[in-house]
């Protein structure tokens, strides 16, 4: 009786994540992934279906601990927000930022996947619609706090999606670009200097 070979799977995952990487999904290529990995194609097939299989299982941890994040945040209560917490939400201080970027950068590659190599796979809009979603999470703390009269801007639904999603966006392009640790630690002291969602939507600091 043969000994299955335990080796062929990180092998695999590893060849198979530089190459989606160095390639994007829609160019790369099965046949240097198992060149790479020293796997035959049988033995591939037997472990996925096809090219984007192995992609999904590259990026689908990710993904879940993605979708689980918002489901947390969906799942607040605003109405047991104090003002103070209510403010404190709209914060971009470094401390939360680098926060942030760790979250990402502990699955760097596999970020980078999702954000910049899925075009081709059923993930190439998540990037997209995962924003969406924390838009309309955001406009909830904003609408709760106008509710309130906390804040002073009667912004609408796209005037305050526009700010969110650029707001998000200088969260994502670190890593389009490859921004190093030290850069990003850097780059969370700017987003604070850059960013002042407060004063965008006239949320005054309650007393």
């Amino acid at each position: 009786m043969s000994v299955p070979d335990k080796s062929i799977d990180p092998r695999l995952i590893q060849a198979a994540k530089e190459e989606f990487l160095q390639k994007g999904f829609e160019k790369a290529s099965l046949t240097n992934i198992c060149k790479a990995s020293g796997v035959t194609t049988g033995a591939l097939y037997k472990r996925y279906k096809g090219k984007e299989e192995l992609f999904c299982a590259l990026v689908d941890d990710t993904v879940q601990s993605m979708k689980d994040y918002v489901a947390g945040i969906e799942s607040i209560d605003l109405s047991k927000y104090t003002d103070e917490q209510l403010y404190d939400s709209f914060s971009l201080s470094v401390g939360r930022n680098i926060e942030w970027f760790k979250s990402l950068y502990v699955q760097k590659e596999e970020f980078i996947l999702l954000i910049r190599c899925a075009s081709g796979t059923k993930y190439e809009n998540f990037h997209q619609e995962w924003t969406k979603q924390m838009n309309n999470i955001d406009y909830k703390f904003y609408q709760e706090a106008k509710k309130r009269g906390l804040v002073t801007k009667n912004l609408s639904a796209d005037e305050y999606h526009v700010l969110t999603y650029s707001i998000w966006s200088l969260f994502y392009e670190p890593f389009f670009l490859d921004f190093t640790w030290e850069q990003l630690e850097k780059f969370s002291e700017t987003i604070c200097l850059f960013i002042d969602l407060h004063s965008a939507v006239g949320f005054s600091k309650p007393e």
